[in-house]
């Protein structure tokens, strides 16, 4: 773990002179990363590493997964059923709540501030050379990446494939308007237009490429795919068979308050106009938009667990499935990401596994824990320090853990959300904004976050200032 890895920030024991909900441990054990349980029954364990798929969806909010209607029908009715071995992971979260940063973040176990990528147009300060796939190819597996990679890829670098790669299929990002389609393609072949043709629909093409990687991979070589749709990204075209599902009806909205009741928010939120109801029609309209464009997704997922199962190896894969940052949609009148709040931060996390039974996880997962997971399971190590901890224990034995507190951070450029950092545990959150506005919130008792405790003359803040400045002062950014 890096010197700037908060694993050992002492957690707040108390809020106004009452204990603080779960992060209440002992203070010794908050430098732990796991704690042993009892496992359910569990399948024995494979003697060889496992093939590793993770599927990346791009601004889905977390309430999507699951959801009435459901925006992703196969996945949802397998995490509903315990004997597919499907779990869901209710209390995941990004660091920086933005594509590029997160993503980057995903693929090495680093914070943004460690990356150099802290804004969506820093891409070409990504370095790739210690990925999980160059980890995962030095150690003998065939990897494949397909669909976006960083915004604003291939920036000047022309036809660049980053190493570790041996299958390299990367949507260009020109701009939103080729989201969906129009859009180009950069391969081991060189850089073509995509997308112009009724059967080039984005999430169909980049299926049919990870289907062509897993068919060409030899029976018993171990295989690493990542797949990373554009959807549900605006501009929010569906597959043309789902049309139809533009019009179905989103689900209800959030109630007023949470719309609207900004008190005690830092002055950017309360600058905001407030959603009233021809905005939230549109919101609404928004939402059931972006859903339909889910829908291909489902598919391409039930698909590659179509072809795993021909292969007669799904019972030595793990699948995950994430989004990069989450989304408001009239949230405490934002909308968009990059936010400190749960909307933004907070994302939809579902992983099969073939070891155990399906079920529901609400320990604190974060997207820089997914690379070091990764290895772990592959049985390799890092080639350099990571901020993320593994939870590899937890799909292999179901073992829960009491995660240290994560560093949420946004110091990207943008005229209406100044930089902020936070401390995020399972069920609290702190929030310094730039301007010295300060936030917490017990999610435990407040999960829609409408009673700033900062404002509390009650509260002491000492313990989460502390924390937080514990952890910047930890995490250096690149030189």
């Amino acid at each position: 773990m890096a010197a700037g890895s908060t694993a050992d920030v002492v957690s707040p024991s108390g809020v106004g002179g009452r204990v603080a909900p779960t992060i209440a441990v002992a203070i010794a054990l908050a430098s732990l990363s796991v704690l042993a349980a009892v496992a359910p029954a569990a399948s024995p364990l494979p003697t060889e590493p496992p093939n590793i798929i993770v599927i990346v969806t791009d601004d889905q909010p977390f309430d999507t997964l699951p959801s009435d209607p459901a925006a992703m029908p196969w996945l949802q009715a397998q995490l509903g059923d315990p004997t597919t071995g499907w779990r869901s992971f209710t209390n995941a979260v990004v660091s920086t709540p933005l594509c590029c940063p997160s993503r980057a973040s995903m693929l090495t176990g680093r914070y943004a501030r460690r990356t150099g990528v802290q804004d969506n147009v820093d891409g070409a300060r990504f370095d790739p050379r210690d990925t999980i796939a160059t980890w995962l190819d030095g150690a003998g597996y065939r990897t494949a990446m397909i669909g976006k990679y960083l915004n604003g890829y291939p920036w000047d670098h022309g036809t660049h494939l980053p190493p570790g790669w041996d299958t390299w299929f990367a949507k260009t990002n020109d701009s939103e308007e080729t989201t969906y389609t129009g859009y180009g393609v950069v391969t081991s072949s060189g850089r073509r237009v995509a997308g112009r043709s009724t059967g080039d629909y984005v999430t169909d093409v980049l299926s049919r490429e990870a289907r062509a990687f897993l068919g060409a991979v030899p029976a018993g070589e171990p295989w690493f795919l990542w797949l990373a749709t554009p959807a549900p990204h605006r501009p929010w075209v569906p597959a043309p068979r789902h049309m139809a599902a533009v019009a179905a009806p989103a689900p209800p909205p959030p109630p007023d308050p949470v719309l609207n009741d900004v008190r005690g928010k830092p002055g950017w939120v309360r600058a905001q106009p407030p959603i009233d109801a021809p905005r939230l029609a549109a919101l609404q309209r928004d939402r059931a938009q972006q859903r339909s464009t889910l829908l291909a997704v489902d598919e391409a997922l039930a698909d590659l667990v179509h072809v795993v199962t021909a292969r007669g190896e799904l019972d030595r894969t793990v699948i995950i499935v994430i989004s990069d940052n989450g989304y408001a949609f009239g949230q405490h009148r934002w909308t968009r990401k990059h936010c400190p709040y749960e909307p933004c931060v907070r994302v939809p996390l579902a992983i099969k596994t073939p070891w155990l039974p399906g079920a529901t996880v609400d320990d604190l997962i974060a997207n820089v824990d997914l690379a070091p997971t990764i290895a772990e399971l592959a049985g390799v190590s890092p080639s350099s320090a990571v901020d993320g901890i593994s939870f590899a224990s937890m799909l292999r034995s179901g073992d829960t853990r009491v995660r240290p507190p994560l560093l949420i951070d946004w110091q990207g450029n943008d005229a209406e959300v100044p930089p902020w950092s936070g401390m995020r545990w399972p069920d609290q959150v702190y929030i310094r904004h730039a301007d010295g506005w300060e936030e917490l919130y017990d999610l435990a008792l407040d999960p829609d976050q409408l009673s700033n405790l900062a404002q509390d003359p009650a509260t002491d803040l000492g313990p989460y200032r502390e924390a937080l400045e514990r952890a910047l002062t930890g995490v250096q950014p690149p030189v």
